[in-house]
């Protein structure tokens, strides 16, 4: 940590739930979870990975539904001072077996994560399994932690007569920190965040508890004043998906630490309308997702007016759909720039796109508070403002490496600074733009083409919502690039000839597409991205024989 007298992760979070224990930390399906009831669920957490040996340097593999008891387990193992791996849903037989053998003592799971393959990685790995609700909380399962609804340990806040009762020290009970001390070693690691693994075994992110210390979403003195802006936008943010994605988590920190109330509602999720029946403030979304979201809104009448707070990430947006989103929601579009290896790195803001307009729209905004960005040439020298390069960051809250990969940890780790492989511009506005990543590229007759290149080019088509650009080997040129493109109204296909017209006008002959498929909507991977694996997938099921006449609608 970068101030001593900063506490130790999690210890931030238990002080700050103390101060406030009625208030609800979650409302998990309609019912409040008060952070007091969270602090107990946390208590007896530690108290039951305590004593199955865990403690420092002793390593948790998590699974778990998105419940205040998945939640409680983590903060309870961090609290430990573990090492603890999330595992992320789809993970393959296979890349379970390799997770588990680096070295986890236990797996916790409840109902909706323990699986077959998941029992017999944990057995081929010598890892204990331990189901959160059942084995650590005591309860029957299904219920989140909480019980069942009006039980002593369900609904209320603490005090009340549907929740947990009275536990200050004068009342002669525990008081709310008791026995909830970080005993986290600042040089151990923390937590790993496992990559995507679309390229056969997921990586591991490793962070030290000095760096969670040190990362911003954690350290609310530390908050600037765009930081706080939008933390007031997270009253009632909503929480899906997983607790082992970094930004989730990364995001629900700022809830909770800012007095805010993460909603976990009935699955299924349903985007925008579980805004309007649950009144969401806040939310995370990645760009497919916001596609879907303007396009029922096209066509639905759907309240969003409680919403103060939509982050888009994951991929790049364009500025067209930025603009719109910003026109049909309100200021209150946010884009945010990060990577699992490094957390959010900049922010693009509401009160940017008002002052600047079109000026900033096709930028992932500033630098975050405390994050250094240095855009550097092949060589890993720092070029002159303005002009294109890798991107390479500087910050706190970063990994310190690969989990058991010096190689890979050496490619990407250099002296403190970590190389994204983002190609982008620095301008002297202070915005970051990006150009796509290093190894998105085509080379079509030996000479580089960037795809995000020919994307961007494509997507200044009126009839272009959306495109999407992958290399396959091609006999006649080494590689080509064949494009996909969603259009803007169902009812007007492109015409090829213009759109290879425009990719031309804008980057050369070598950059034209030898492809173009019209699709109705882009495959979507399990991260939330387009499945550009799957468009690949498309292009190798195609006939041999190649040109203009392969262009298709699918």
């Amino acid at each position: 940590m970068s101030n001593p007298a900063e506490s130790v992760f999690p210890q931030p979070l238990i002080d700050a739930f103390a101060r406030d224990p009625d208030t609800a930390a979650f409302e998990f399906r309609t019912r409040p979870v008060s952070r007091g009831r969270v602090l107990d669920l946390v208590r007896d957490c530690a108290a039951g990975l305590a004593a199955a040996g865990l403690g420092p340097g002793r390593a948790v593999a998590l699974t778990t539904d998105v419940t205040p008891a998945g939640f409680a387990a983590q903060i309870a193992a961090h609290l430990l001072g573990c090492r603890v791996v999330g595992l992320r849903p789809g993970l393959t037989p296979a890349q379970l077996r390799h997770v588990l053998a680096q070295d986890i003592d236990t797996v916790l799971t409840d109902d909706t994560t323990r699986t077959d393959a998941l029992t017999d990685a944990a057995k081929a790995a010598g890892s204990a399994v331990l189901d959160v609700e059942r084995d650590l909380l005591g309860g029957t399962g299904g219920d989140g932690g909480i019980g069942p609804r009006g039980s002593a340990t369900g609904d209320g806040p603490r005090g009340s007569t549907t929740g947990d009762g009275p536990r200050d020290a004068e009342a002669g009970g525990t008081a709310p920190r008791a026995g909830l001390t970080a005993r986290g070693r600042p040089d151990d690691i923390a937590l790993i965040t496992l990559t995507s693994g679309s390229t056969g075994n997921p990586k591991g992110c490793a962070q030290t508890y000095r760096a969670l210390g040190d990362h911003w979403s954690w350290q609310p003195t530390r908050w600037s004043a765009t930081t706080r802006q939008l933390v007031d936008g997270y009253r009632r943010f909503l929480v899906f998906g997983t607790l082992t994605s970094a930004v989730m988590l990364e995001h629900l920190a700022l809830c909770l630490l800012g007095g805010g109330t993460a909603i976990i509602p009935e699955p299924p999720v349903s985007f925008p309308h579980t805004w309007q029946r649950h009144r969401v403030t806040a939310c995370l979304c990645t760009v497919p997702r916001l596609y879907q979201v303007l396009d029922t809104l096209r066509t639905e009448d759907v309240d969003t007016s409680s919403m103060r707070a939509l982050l888009v990430a994951g991929s790049p947006l364009p500025p067209h759909r930025l603009a719109e989103a910003a026109d049909r929601l309100g200021p209150v579009v946010y884009q945010g720039y990060g990577q699992t290896e490094t957390g959010m790195l900049a922010l693009l803001t509401p009160a940017d796109q008002d002052r600047y307009g079109d000026r900033v729209r096709d930028s992932v905004g500033r630098p975050m508070p405390g994050v250094g960005i240095s855009v550097r040439d092949p060589a890993g020298r720092p070029v002159p403002t303005g002009a294109a390069g890798e991107v390479w960051v500087q910050a706190g809250g970063a990994m310190s490496g690969y989990w058991n990969d010096q190689e890979q940890t050496r490619e990407v780790v250099h002296d403190g600074w970590i190389r994204t492989r983002d190609l982008g511009t620095l301008g002297d506005d202070g915005f970051l733009r990006l150009a796509g990543r290093a190894r998105d590229v085509v080379f079509v007759n030996a000479i580089l083409h960037y795809t995000a290149a020919i994307e961007s080019a494509l997507t200044t088509h009126p009839d272009v919502d959306q495109s999407y650009v992958v290399a396959a080997p091609d006999e006649s040129t080494g590689e080509a690039a064949h494009a996909f493109i969603v259009p803007a109204s169902p009812d007007r296909v492109p015409d090829p000839a213009e759109l290879r017209a425009t990719v031309r006008a804008v980057l050369g002959d070598g950059a034209v597409p030898a492809t173009l498929t019209v699709l109705a909507a882009v495959p979507v991977a399990p991260s939330g991205k387009p499945d550009k694996k799957a468009l690949l997938a498309m292009v190798a099921a195609r006939p041999v024989d190649g040109g203009p006449e392969r262009d298709a609608t699918e």
